[in-house]
């Protein structure tokens, strides 16, 4: 983990690596997972490994490598065989356990190639098999299954208006699931074996029909939604004519809908959640107490802009030095959270880089104050940085430097002014993918 120098590092260090252990894919599946024998425990549930003819693991997401490392290790010689995509540079060594890699948010030809196996692996299943499905944030890109009648570069082009529109995750879900093969509850209806999912959550809430776009859970989405979700944010007409034309035929009736809830096909499947977002926020929270901080978590998490979120987190470190309500320092406020940018432009930057430079503007001048912002799946949009921290003399630096950091904002450039600053945080892959996590302290 590369933090810039400060003095709060080795502080930041052991709190950040707190959060991103308590959430770590790999340890959430050793905990929700073992066996005993031919008898197989995940969460509550038993499953008699005796019954089933053939034991098959699927599975997609930044995470699913070190999760797929956890289930081969737990059913040994019960595997029959298994396969993941993840996104390139994510991937680990397994020993049972096929793991592929393919394109990132936008997805690509390796990923729809990792698609059609993995539906054919699952298609090939029946009654007396099951079927381990594990999920975790980035599989919508990474699964690009689309319907007949669309092609690749017109999921790509969708996808990349959807990532540029300022939605959030559910919302750009809904489209994708409508022009999917595989999403929605699709891939349960295109095996008959007993399902069961393991899933490390990217959405807050934890909406299973959202994460990893829901391809074993029913959907309560429809064509009209994805529809409405596309002129809404306005970018309907930027969407590929095909795309368009198949949406309209499913409000039609003249295209099937996903499997909706109540379906008796979803009997067979059951889901268990292994991690989330609230998991690394309470991790943290607890680090802070103990390194002696009075410590709050800040409560929703965080959405909307990540400018806007931004500018309001670094304003509640002037609430506390003038009131020392609703902590006294030395304190640290920790949140999650998973804001949006409305890009505009060609910048290079992430949403918890702009969260972090919002809030610099507003703890410009402030003594011992710092904002902290990562992804913690350790890619903060199509960078190699997780984040940023930033201080009260962030601003005064950037002036110094001849860095425009309000531009930057502007312009939705913020990495290149945030790397000369020096002021990015940088992990690689961390093996796990729960939205951000935002810290203020003030020491």
């Amino acid at each position: 983990m590369q933090i810039p120098p400060s003095s709060i590092k080795p502080l930041l260090k052991k709190l950040l690596r707190r959060g991103l252990d308590a959430v770590d894919a790999r340890a959430a599946v050793d905990r929700a997972m073992s066996r005993d024998g031919a008898e197989l425990m995940i969460g509550r549930r038993r499953y008699d490994l005796t019954r089933y003819e053939h034991v098959v693991v699927v599975g997609a997401g930044k995470a699913a490598a070190p999760m797929a490392g956890s289930v081969e290790r737990c059913l040994g010689y019960w595997l029959d065989s298994g396969f993941v995509v993840v996104k390139r540079g994510h991937g680990l060594p397994t020993k049972r356990i096929v793991v592929a890699e393919a394109g990132h948010p936008v997805p690509d030809r390796s990923g729809q190639q990792a698609a059609a196996k993995l539906c054919a692996m699952a298609s090939a299943l029946g009654r007396r098999d099951l079927l381990i499905v594990l999920l975790s944030g980035g599989a919508s890109s990474l699964l690009p299954a689309p319907v007949a009648g669309i092609t690749l570069a017109d999921k790509q082009r969708t996808t990349e208006k959807l990532l540029r529109c300022g939605a959030s995750i559910g919302e750009i879900n809904t489209v994708r699931k409508h022009l999917s093969r595989i999403k929605g509850g699709r891939l349960a209806e295109l095996t008959k074996a007993t399902v069961v999912t393991l899933i490390l959550s990217d959405v807050l809430g934890d909406d299973l029909s959202a994460i990893a776009s829901g391809p074993t859970v029913p959907d309560p989405t429809t064509y009209r939604d994805a529809v409405a979700m596309l002129k809404r944010y306005r970018i309907w007409q930027a969407v590929p004519q095909r795309v368009r034309q198949h949406l309209d035929r499913g409000c039609r009736g003249l295209a099937s809908d996903t499997p909706k809830p109540g379906s008796s096909l979803f009997r067979r499947v059951h889901h268990h959640l292994v991690g989330n977002n609230a998991m690394a926020v309470k991790a943290v929270s607890r680090a802070a107490r103990e390194a002696g901080l009075r410590t709050l978590v800040q409560e929703p998490a965080l959405v909307g802009e990540a400018c806007d979120a931004g500018k309001r987190f670094g304003a509640m470190a002037k609430t506390i030095l003038r009131n020392g309500a609703p902590l006294q320092r030395p304190c640290c406020i920790v949140a999650g959270g998973e804001t949006t940018v409305t890009v505009t432009g060609k910048g290079a930057g992430g949403r918890a880089q702009e969260f972090a430079a919002a809030a610099a503007l507003e703890i410009a001048g402030l003594a011992r104050v710092w904002v902290v912002a990562i992804g913690t799946d350790g890619t903060d949009g199509p960078t190699d940085a997780a984040g940023a921290i930033v201080d009260g003399e962030t601003l005064a630096r950037a002036q110094r430097l001849n860095v425009d950091l309000k531009g930057a904002l502007k312009r939705h450039n913020i990495y290149p002014a945030l790397k000369k600053l020096g002021q990015l945080i940088v992990t690689g892959p961390t093996g796990t993918n729960v939205n951000d996590l935002y810290l203020l302290l003030i020491l």
